[in-house]
């Protein structure tokens, strides 16, 4: 007897290939039948007539880290059908710690992954912080190894090149963190600590992945041009000899559209292992402090204050803020209750109201909010994401930050949904089953997570049921908490925990969602 059954469902299994017709029966975790099993008993039966049945989805970039740990049931995630986090992205997170590390990192991510000091527990290494995790929450998870948490445990936050004891130590704990079932190696270019980083220390700190084929996993320099920046993650996976794979990658005009997709399709494919993700929407979002020149970090997020005041890095400061489009720039989330007033806002229209410059207005205001800013904006056309996400090298990645009393982006509420039925239905950008595979089975293999991402017999039971001619997304910049429609059952690790579109309450006990290891 089957503990569930789902009949009359057309399968779309994840690999890419074409739908069929067939009854899945799940006995504990597992498929364990698949085929006509009308005259199969069971103890639940889901009826899928007329609706596709799916693998479970992979989010291989997202904000997720914090809400894992804080929340069993994050529903905005799994009312998209995603089963699956890849965390700890763009090399900052809350693990690998150490005691003189662990509040600056809490302070710095507020904004960005929403943990609390209290809510801190004492892990430390990433072994502990999955440890931690495990029973706590509905979906899976697996990490990265976030780079900048392991360049600062070793090297602390300045800017100095590691010496040779800390190139050891730093290579030592991303074996660790390999061991401990790590996916790879993220960084974040961009960010506190690893813009202080050269090509050639990434490079060393990428070897220890070669043996297993980790990801070299990169937030890039986009600072520095999108094709230079680009060329430099090739060259880092090549010398290191290991797949490269690109966080949220996209063109702010066709013609650098264009450029990048000639690049990957002429070098970067025959250069390494090559793969990208990107969320189907052009806006973006991110913390204020992110704007900041580089300087205002060499001593660490808690000493970035007191450089704020100074004259000299407003100046600079507001440099980098002349390049921004403050009327399309908006103020998402701030931590304090004195300022939620604000969140909606233009930047513009907030410079406006407190009366001063732009660097000295948003300086100020990270000064009040202890640098816990983040920001949506809004820029460019969605029609300019389209060919990355037609392009065989595309894996979704929802980049989602979740705050629930922010104004958040909605790609943390409709980026499957969205790409499932717009790009299908509307754009024609790809068939169901490649959309699907996009979701699934590519980036489940291409992260390691073994008997996932295909619905078939002997693999685990994570499975999406969706109604392929309404599914949508709802949310909208205006009002971004707003579920999908469409997404009817969600299942993880044989465990409804959606059923007819709604959350399944209570909570079952214990929570399906585990923590994996990459190829384990």
């Amino acid at each position: 007897m089957f503990d569930l059954l789902i009949r009359n469902g057309t399968i779309i299994d994840g690999s890419g290939a074409r739908r069929y017709q067939a009854d899945v029966g799940i006995q504990g975790d597992t498929i364990a039948q698949i085929g006509d099993l009308r005259e199969a008993p069971a103890h639940r039966t889901i009826d899928a007539a007329g609706k596709v049945v799916a693998p479970g989805f992979v989010d291989v970039h997202n904000h997720s880290d914090a809400w894992l740990l804080k929340t069993p049931h994050l529903v905005s995630k799994t009312a998209q059908g995603f089963t699956t986090e890849v965390i700890m992205a763009d090399g900052i997170s809350y693990a690998p710690v150490n005691a003189h590390t662990v509040r600056p990192w809490i302070y710095y991510l507020r904004a960005l992954n929403a943990l609390r000091q209290e809510e801190y527990t004492g892990w430390e290494s990433l072994a502990d912080y999955m440890a931690t995790l495990a029973g706590r929450n509905v979906q899976n998870s697996i990490p990265h190894i976030p780079y900048a948490n392991v360049r600062a445990l070793v090297c602390g936050f300045g800017p100095a090149a590691p010496d040779d004891f800390q190139r050891r130590a730093i290579v030592a704990e991303i074996e660790r963190g390999m061991e401990a079932g790590a996916v790879g190696l993220s960084t974040g270019l961009d960010y506190i600590v690893q813009c202080f980083a050269s090509t050639d220390e990434l490079v060393e700190a990428c070897r220890p992945l070669a043996a297993s084929q980790g990801l070299y996993v990169t937030h890039m320099r986009y600072k520095v041009g999108i094709l230079r920046a680009l060329e430099e993650a090739v060259e880092i996976g090549k010398r290191a000899g290991v797949p490269v794979h690109i966080s949220h990658l996209k063109g702010g005009s066709p013609e650098l559209t264009q450029a990048i997709l000639d690049y990957i399709d002429r070098v970067a494919v025959n250069e390494v292992d090559f793969s990208f993700d990107v969320y189907p929407y052009m806006p973006g979002s991110t913390m204020l402090n992110y704007l900041l020149p580089y300087e205002v970090w060499v001593e660490g997020p808690l000493g970035v204050l007191p450089r704020l005041a100074d004259p000299q890095v407003r100046a600079h400061f507001a440099q980098g803020l002349a390049f921004l489009d403050l009327e399309e720039t908006y103020i998402a989330w701030v931590a304090s209750k004195e300022n939620s007033h604000h969140q909606g806002k233009s930047v513009a229209q907030y410079v406006d109201e407190v009366g001063r410059s732009p660097a000295d207005a948003l300086a100020d205001l990270l000064i009040e909010e202890n640098l816990a800013v983040l920001l949506v904006m809004h820029q460019g056309e969605d029609a300019l994401i389209d060919p990355f996400l037609a392009h065989p090298c595309y894996m979704m990645g929802s980049d989602g930050i979740y705050h629930e009393d922010g104004g958040i982006h909605p790609r943390q509420y409709g980026s499957a949904p969205r790409l499932l039925g717009p790009c299908v239905r509307e754009k024609g950008l790809f068939s169901l089953e490649e959309a699907i595979h996009k979701l699934s089975g590519r980036p489940a293999a291409r992260f390691g997570l073994t008997r996932r991402g295909q619905v078939q017999e002997g693999w685990f039971a994570d499975i999406t049921i969706f109604d392929p001619e309404i599914i949508q997304d709802r949310a909208t910049y205006g009002d971004p908490h707003q579920l999908p429609v469409g997404m009817e059952h969600v299942i993880v690790n044989g465990v409804p925990v959606i059923q007819h579109g709604a959350p399944v309450e209570p909570l079952p006990d214990p929570l399906p969602g585990r923590t994996l290891r990459f190829r384990g």
